[in-house]
């Protein structure tokens, strides 16, 4: 697979697990709440932007990246992929009969909700492509952890042979 596909594949995958997250957390919260479609719909589509964000900035703070610098480069790097999986996710679910009604216990909601994260998936794919063949989306994470590796090699080569520089 050429290297460029594989990080769409991870990125787009990233994505689609927050999203799928967030959705189904905002089903789950509208309904038990008793809130009207547009209340669930508008809360499932924040957390989904919520969960995609949090899920893209943690491997960021982890490798050293300050919250807020992770937070920026993440809004950057993410939000036209959500937003694509978002539109594609929700009129698939408004397309098929039943699924917008149905409850969680439904097997309707379920297959419905399984056909419009592939969907998703399929549409945002190329997004992520177009984004990281011009050095943008997952390709600023990318590059933050390229860059993250040179430092650590350089460190554990002096760390080896001494350095001058210290």
């Amino acid at each position: 697979m050429d290297p460029r596909n594989a990080i769409a594949v991870s990125a787009t995958l990233h994505c689609l697990t927050g999203c799928a997250i967030g959705e189904v957390a905002g089903l789950m919260i509208g309904t038990a709440l008793g809130l009207s479609t547009g209340q669930t719909i508008a809360l499932a589509v924040g957390l989904a932007f919520a969960f995609g964000y949090l899920l893209s900035s943690l491997p960021l703070v982890g490798a050293g990246m300050s919250p807020g610098r992770a937070l920026r480069l993440v809004l950057a790097a993410d939000t036209i992929s959500i937003v694509v999986m978002e539109v594609v996710d929700n009129a698939v679910m408004a397309a098929v009969p039943g699924a917008m009604d149905s409850g969680l216990v439904d097997p309707v909601f379920w297959l419905a909700m399984i056909v419009a994260l592939a969907a998703a998936f399929v549409a945002a794919f190329p997004v992520n492509r177009f984004l990281i063949d011009r050095g943008r989306g997952h390709a600023l994470h990318h590059a933050h952890h390229d860059q993250h590796d040179q430092h650590d090699q350089h460190d554990r080569h002096d760390q080896a042979h001494g350095s001058e520089h210290r």
